[in-house]
Protein backbone atom coordinates (compact mmCIF):
# COMPACT_ATOMS: atom_id res chain seq x y z
CA UNK A 1 0.00 0.00 0.00
CA UNK A 2 1.28 3.46 -0.92
CA UNK A 3 2.12 5.61 2.09
CA UNK A 4 3.82 8.81 1.00
CA UNK A 5 1.94 11.44 -1.04
CA UNK A 6 4.30 10.87 -3.97
CA UNK A 7 3.79 7.10 -3.97
CA UNK A 8 0.01 7.64 -3.79
CA UNK A 9 0.21 9.95 -6.79
CA UNK A 10 2.35 7.44 -8.69
CA UNK A 11 -0.23 4.72 -7.96
CA UNK A 12 -3.00 6.97 -9.34
CA UNK A 13 -0.96 7.79 -12.43
CA UNK A 14 -0.17 4.13 -12.94
CA UNK A 15 -3.85 3.14 -12.84
CA UNK A 16 -4.76 5.88 -15.28
CA UNK A 17 -1.94 4.96 -17.68
CA UNK A 18 -2.84 1.26 -17.42
CA UNK A 19 -6.43 2.01 -18.46
CA UNK A 20 -5.28 4.14 -21.41
CA UNK A 21 -2.78 1.52 -22.57
CA UNK A 22 -5.35 -1.26 -22.19
CA UNK A 23 -7.86 0.63 -24.34
CA UNK A 24 -5.22 1.37 -26.97
CA UNK A 25 -4.07 -2.28 -27.05
CA UNK A 26 -7.67 -3.43 -27.42
CA UNK A 27 -8.28 -0.96 -30.26
CA UNK A 28 -5.19 -2.18 -32.11
CA UNK A 29 -6.21 -5.82 -31.67
CA UNK A 30 -9.63 -4.98 -33.13
CA UNK A 31 -7.97 -3.56 -36.24
CA UNK A 32 -5.77 -6.65 -36.52
CA UNK A 33 -8.79 -8.92 -36.13
CA UNK A 34 -10.54 -7.12 -38.99
CA UNK A 35 -7.53 -7.83 -41.22
CA UNK A 36 -7.52 -11.48 -40.13
CA UNK A 37 -11.23 -11.83 -40.89
CA UNK A 38 -10.83 -10.24 -44.32
CA UNK A 39 -7.95 -12.62 -45.10
CA UNK A 40 -10.02 -15.60 -43.93
CA UNK A 41 -12.93 -14.55 -46.14
CA UNK A 42 -10.58 -14.39 -49.14
CA UNK A 43 -11.52 -10.82 -50.08
CA UNK A 44 -8.24 -9.26 -51.19
CA UNK A 45 -9.60 -5.70 -51.54
CA UNK A 46 -11.17 -5.74 -48.08
CA UNK A 47 -8.03 -7.27 -46.58
CA UNK A 48 -5.81 -4.62 -48.19
CA UNK A 49 -8.11 -1.84 -46.98
CA UNK A 50 -8.18 -3.27 -43.46
CA UNK A 51 -4.39 -3.55 -43.46
CA UNK A 52 -4.03 0.08 -44.60
CA UNK A 53 -6.29 1.10 -41.72
CA UNK A 54 -4.41 -1.08 -39.20
CA UNK A 55 -0.88 0.07 -40.06
CA UNK A 56 -1.10 3.62 -38.62
CA UNK A 57 -2.86 2.30 -35.50
CA UNK A 58 -0.08 -0.22 -34.90
CA UNK A 59 2.65 2.39 -35.37
CA UNK A 60 0.77 4.81 -33.12
CA UNK A 61 0.88 2.08 -30.48
CA UNK A 62 4.64 2.02 -30.92
CA UNK A 63 5.01 5.78 -30.42
CA UNK A 64 2.79 5.58 -27.33
CA UNK A 65 4.87 2.77 -25.86
CA UNK A 66 2.25 0.03 -26.01
CA UNK A 67 4.16 -2.14 -28.51
CA UNK A 68 7.80 -2.49 -29.42
CA UNK A 69 8.75 -1.18 -32.86
CA UNK A 70 10.02 -4.55 -34.08
CA UNK A 71 6.83 -6.28 -32.91
CA UNK A 72 4.64 -3.88 -34.88
CA UNK A 73 6.89 -4.13 -37.94
CA UNK A 74 6.80 -7.92 -37.78
CA UNK A 75 3.00 -7.97 -37.52
CA UNK A 76 2.62 -5.59 -40.47
CA UNK A 77 5.11 -7.57 -42.54
CA UNK A 78 3.43 -10.91 -41.88
CA UNK A 79 -0.06 -9.57 -42.50
CA UNK A 80 0.97 -7.83 -45.73
CA UNK A 81 2.58 -11.01 -47.06
CA UNK A 82 -0.62 -12.93 -46.26
CA UNK A 83 -2.73 -10.28 -48.00
CA UNK A 84 -0.49 -10.48 -51.08
CA UNK A 85 -0.84 -14.28 -51.10
CA UNK A 86 -4.62 -14.06 -51.58
CA UNK A 87 -5.24 -15.03 -55.21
Amino acid sequence: MANTPQSKKRARQSEKRFAINKARRSRIRTYLRKVEEAIASGDKDAAAAALRAAQPELMRGVTKGVFHKNTASRKISRLSSRVKAIA
